[in-house]
């Protein structure tokens, strides 16, 4: 008996890949960004040191049609500030106990599209900090922080209702240095989305480390921020005298002692032989 022969193997059925799905709609984010850079991010002082100038540059994108506006805020390194007010006792005019302010930013400038309070409300400024009238200082011997208006920093300290004094003549003494400034037409607009801001360091400006933000708002709220910093750096001899003097205040003094009483005894011997 014959065995038939086995049929040919049969090739393996051909895969065919699915359809690729259609693609779906693409999803364009409404949110308003903005961009931000300094020409100079370093500053370094010396003996011929007469202040600096700096250029922030940036560029919003605004997909939208409601407006922007741009607020810049520097902040430079944190100082005490010292206050005495002269009061009157038994008719002679005497300083006061001194008050001294804690935290208070050395330098503070606010540059702005327009003025503050048509880009934004108090509330929105005073958690911020954005703005002269908001600016975040200590109070002295501060005892609690109240909520009032919305806002938790109302301030309850000894001062009582002179802190609000004292906190204004704060400001009104460092925008006389030139260290305070509120420009609200400091950030223009030189194209469609781009724009430019000019920050100016006087001289009096100590050295440290500055704090950019550049905020970008739309109506009434920051819906972005780009931040960045600037070093303020003594250089050269300047830096050496001043760390000669902060880290060896008594070798300093001594050795200052000795130059001066060796320039006087110079002069006196020349003095003489003319």
């Amino acid at each position: 008996m014959m065995v038939p022969p086995a049929p040919p193997p049969m090739d393996p059925p051909a895969l065919v890949a699915p359809a690729p799905e259609p693609p779906g709609p693409v999803v364009v984010t409404q949110t308003p960004t903005i961009s931000a850079a300094l020409t100079n991010s370093e500053i370094e002082v010396d003996s011929s040191y007469a202040g600096a100038s700096l250029v922030l540059y940036g560029a919003v994108f605004n997909p939208g049609d409601d407006p922007v506006d741009v607020v810049l805020v520097v902040r430079g390194p944190e100082r005490p500030v010292r206050l005495v007010r002269k009061v009157r006792v038994a008719g002679l005019w005497l300083n006061s106990r001194p008050v001294v302010f804690e935290g208070a930013p050395a330098f503070y400038v606010m540059a702005s599209t327009r003025p503050l309070s048509e880009i934004a409300g108090f509330g929105v400024l005073r958690r911020m900090g954005v703005g002269l009238d908001h600016i975040q200082i200590d109070a002295p011997d501060e005892a609690r922080t109240v909520n009032l208006y919305g806002v938790r920093d109302v301030v309850i300290s000894r001062l009582g209702e002179d802190y609000l004094e004292w906190r204004r003549a704060v400001i009104r003494l460092k925008e006389r240095d030139g260290l305070y400034r509120a420009d609200p037409s400091g950030v223009r607009f030189v194209d469609p989305g781009l724009f430019r801001a000019e920050i100016v360091l006087p001289p009096e400006a100590p050295t440290g480390e500055y704090r950019t933000e550049v905020w970008l708002f739309q109506n009434g709220q920051a819906i972005s921020v780009r931040r960045n910093t600037i070093q303020v750096r003594r250089v050269g001899v300047e830096r050496w005298l001043h760390n000669f003097a902060f880290f060896q205040p008594w070798l300093y003094g001594l050795v200052s002692v000795l130059l001066a009483g060796f320039t006087g005894w110079a002069a006196s011997r020349w003095f003489r032989r003319t």
